[in-house]
């Protein structure tokens, strides 16, 4: 029994979302709110390795160029330091996957997405610029359940976790710019070991993520 050829679009998938991803990431205003949300889920990531180590969120800003501050209170410095960038290539790369499970997984996605923001908004949001951003991002994600497909729902879940990807491995290069400031420059202190090199292990995971998912898509699994 001859099996049914695979399509090109098919079997080249995650290629086509990954350069649809790259280009939607460098059109002016459109490419803003996903900035935004790859800021966001640095933050976020921050925050929840605060809480998982006993600490707690003081208050988390956005900020209307992308970038973003997660203040917090007790817990593992090392590890809240380090999973910001770790943290957004995660979500990146578990975006992809979920959402590309199944349709109905990926609605349910949308819902917990939306609920973690919602979460912000209530409790961690202080400041009129973060409040506008948290909104802005709420109702986008809410508006793709307006969606009449749920195939368009999954491949826009798609591209987003692509695009988060594609911005954990370009933005902690931003850190080697001799100022010393940032995450990197905190694992610096805390550790001995140079910042250089903690951003080459940020940009290792963000490329490992999207090797990984090439892989995965070639076998079929997502």
């Amino acid at each position: 029994m001859n099996s049914q050829p695979v399509s090109f679009s098919r079997k080249y998938h995650f290629w086509l979302i990954l350069f649809t991803a790259l280009i939607v990431s460098q059109i002016p205003i459109i490419s803003i709110p996903f900035k935004w949300l790859e800021s966001y889920f640095h933050e976020i990531s921050h925050g929840l390795a605060a809480l998982l180590t006993g600490g707690s969120i003081v208050q988390i800003q956005l900020f209307s160029n992308g970038a973003g501050l997660c203040t917090t209170r007790g817990g593992i410095s090392f590890l809240i330091s380090f999973m910001g960038y770790a943290g957004a290539a995660l979500w990146g790369m578990g975006i992809y996957f979920i959402a590309s499970m199944h349709q109905r997984i990926a609605q349910i996605l949308s819902g917990i997405i939306a609920l973690l923001l919602l979460t912000t908004l209530i409790f961690w949001a202080r400041d009129i610029l973060t409040l506008i951003i948290i909104s802005v991002l709420l109702a986008l994600v809410l508006l793709k359940f307006k969606y009449r497909k749920l195939s368009y729902l999954q491949i826009s879940l798609q591209i987003t976790g692509a695009i988060i990807l594609l911005n954990s491995v370009k933005s902690p290069w931003y850190l080697v710019d001799g100022r010393n400031f940032g995450d990197g420059a905190a694992l610096a202190q805390l550790t001995g070991i140079p910042e250089f090199l903690w951003v080459v292990v940020w940009f290792s995971i963000g490329v490992g993520g999207i090797v990984w998912l090439a892989r995965i898509s070639k076998k079929g699994k997502v």
